[in-house]
């Protein structure tokens, strides 16, 4: 394998190869990936450690400690090639599992540069750089099912990349504590919507913030 140019922490890892959080630990715990400190962050783990994370959650648990050790050593002698036979029955697709985590590490690397915290900016809550729309308020949209262009649509100042990089940002970096209030994050409601009993199920509550 190349060597690594990244160093992730377990949230970013496991945001990036889309794995578990308590998976990724486990790893480390394992000793499959990593070590309990690398260089200046404690946990660290490298581009090659996910590419091993990621066989390893998709067929290296199944396999026996010898299988896999022998598994990781033929990558390592061969990082450029597609498969991997990692025994006369299995055959192993890395160059696949190579394709998605650069692309999941490259998108982590651009929503990092588009996305910041300011002190009084949306009460400090991470926005993406040149407006107050929070991310983390994009980001739940797109888990409760919102598309992407009426996203866009009711924030302008984004674009579809834009909403799409706040899903695995926000996975990179969970928040801590209680959701915060919108009067904690600077913000306010401009408008509800109350319904009657009788009306709740086919109609849904709105409202906006700002």
């Amino acid at each position: 394998m190349a060597a690594g140019l990244r160093e992730y922490t377990p949230t970013e890892a496991a945001a990036v190869s889309e794995i578990g959080i308590k998976s990724v630990h486990n790893a480390i715990d394992k000793r499959i990936i990593g070590s309990p400190s690398t260089g200046h962050r404690s946990r660290a783990i490298t581009d090659d450690d996910l590419l091993r994370l990621k066989l390893w959650f998709g067929v290296g648990s199944i396999l026996s400690a010898e299988r896999r050790k022998r598994l990781f050593a033929a990558i390592d002698e061969n990082p450029e090639a597609d498969t991997i036979r990692a025994d006369d029955y299995l055959i192993v697709d890395v160059a696949r599992a190579r394709e998605h985590l650069a692309a999941r590490g490259e998108a982590l690397r651009e929503a990092d540069k588009i996305i910041h915290s300011v002190k009084g900016v949306v009460g400090g809550e991470p926005v993406f750089k040149g407006t107050r729309v929070p991310v983390r308020t994009i980001a739940a949209m797109k888990l409760q099912g919102a598309p992407t262009d009426e996203i866009v649509e009711g924030y302008p100042a984004l674009t579809a990349r834009m909403v799409d990089l706040a899903e695995i940002w926000v996975a990179a970096h969970p928040a801590r504590g209680r959701p915060r209030k919108l009067s904690e994050q600077g913000l306010k409601v401009k408008s509800v919507k109350r319904l009657p009993l009788g009306k709740a199920g086919t109609e849904k509550p709105s409202g906006t913030a700002t």
